[in-house]
């Protein structure tokens, strides 16, 4: 094995949430782990909330709480997949409480079994814990019987405790004025970031090879500015990966340590393999008529979007408010904001409306259903092989533009007052995404 090379016991970097290879220097999980310890042991919480964007270590850090609880006081359920009906949901949680299957269906019959499982483990002198990994890909239904879900507690405290871990969007749907009443419920929120510098990115690594069993400097100090750098600065998974790929890279070329250059053709390789495919096709043969047209045609506009009036940041002072926050989130404006919180530039082109110029090429269309409503999602073919040659973010964007476009073509598609603007504007711009590939 590879990892023998390096006189290593154990694979130092792979992308596993093993609490055993946890390197302690990454400041902001150590806060999530001791908020929610705390949320848990201590303050008697209903709803604890990790957020975080891909690949900080959410997993990671749910599983080192558990790992940390004394499993003579809790009955644990870990759902890590909630991308379920609120049944299935349940149904899932139970049986983990109970160490055998759930047949049950109905859901006043399961509200009741769980409650009962409540009471049996305050007389066992024990307390309910539900972790839910992935929480962001909850529907905003089930967010709500969740939140019903919560009432289910006694006078004095509070029969089970909630953790919820998700991706930077569920604190966006946990903002939304629908959810305040489950928002004034958390009692804990703890947001992880990027590991924070490349001091910490040398420690991280280093602490990692030492608990696979290493003894030696692997990697020159060169490297870690390298690491830094295609790692997206801080970024743990990518860390993992390229350090993985430089070490089989060394042991097949037979090298004694990692250098810089090394991570920086690992690094190179990466971000190629996953950058965006271009397609080489040979140019269409244009009329006359459309080159002059093209040659006085003017400059795209840019269109900028308004960045949202409320950041993650100020989710804290928002949930000790009473009242329900009263802004409201325009449904075209809000989506692509929530992607990012600086105004974007997006050219005009990218969002052009389908029906205009009629192109040579025929659009892509598709009948999709959103919202209970049957609609037809038009991309342009100019549009596709514009962010197939661009950045992943910039295609993101593209589709984000095109969704909050087709947002404002269909009004009827927020006609519901139950209706999550944000929730729809997702799942169009997903269904673009995947065209866009």
């Amino acid at each position: 094995m590879y990892y023998e090379y390096w006189d290593l016991k154990k694979p130092p970097f792979d992308n596993v949430p093993d609490p055993t290879m946890y390197a302690d220097c990454h400041a902001s999980i150590e806060n999530a782990i001791a908020e929610t310890l705390f949320a848990i042991e201590e303050g008697n919480e209903c709803v604890a909330v990790i957020v975080g964007d891909v690949g900080l270590g959410k997993t990671l850090s749910l599983r080192i709480i558990i790992d940390s609880l004394d499993p003579e006081k809790y009955k644990i359920a870990l759902v890590t997949n909630p991308a379920m009906s609120f049944n299935e949901l349940l149904k899932e949680i139970i049986g983990q409480l109970t160490g055998k299957q759930c047949e049950e269906k109905r859901k006043i019959n399961l509200v009741e079994i769980f409650n009962k499982i409540l009471f049996e483990t305050i007389d066992e002198e024990k307390k309910v814990l539900i972790f839910i990994d992935e929480a962001n890909a909850m529907s905003p239904a089930n967010l709500e019987s969740l939140r019903l879900l919560t009432n289910m507690q006694d006078d004095r405290r509070n029969l089970f405790t909630i953790v919820l871990a998700g991706q930077l969007e569920l604190a966006r749907r946990l903002e939304h004025p629908k959810r305040a009443n489950l928002l004034q419920r958390i009692g804990t929120f703890s947001r992880i970031d990027k590991i924070e510098s490349e001091d910490l990115v040398r420690a991280y690594v280093q602490t990692r090879l030492k608990l696979a069993g290493g003894a030696r400097n692997i990697f020159t100090d060169d490297a870690y500015g390298r690491l830094w750098e295609y790692s997206e600065q801080g970024v743990p998974r990518l860390i993992n990966k390229i350090c993985k790929l430089s070490l089989k890279a060394g042991e097949t070329n037979q090298f004694k340590q990692i250098t810089g250059e090394v991570v920086h053709q690992i690094g190179e390789r990466f971000r190629n393999l996953t950058g965006p495919a271009v397609q080489k096709r040979k140019p269409r043969k244009r009329s006359e008529s459309k080159v002059v047209a093209e040659s006085i045609e003017e400059k795209p506009k840019e269109v900028y979007v308004k960045p949202a009036d409320l950041s993650v940041d100020e989710f804290l002072d928002r949930r000790h408010s009473a009242e329900p926050a009263s802004t409201q989130v325009e449904p075209v404006e809000e989506p692509i904001a929530a992607e990012e919180r600086a105004p974007v530039a997006i050219s005009a082109e990218a969002v052009a409306v389908t029906e205009e110029a009629p192109s040579v090429e025929k659009d892509i269309s598709e009948e999709i259903e959103i919202a209970g409503r049957k609609i037809t999602v038009s991309i342009p073919v100019h549009i596709i092989e514009q962010a197939q040659s661009s950045t992943p973010e910039h295609g993101l964007k593209v589709a984000g533009a095109l969704a909050a476009q087709i947002l404002k073509k269909h009004p009827e598609l927020m006609s519901s007052p139950s209706i999550d603007p944000i929730h729809v504007w997702s799942d169009i711009r997903e269904l673009i995404v995947a065209r866009l590939k």
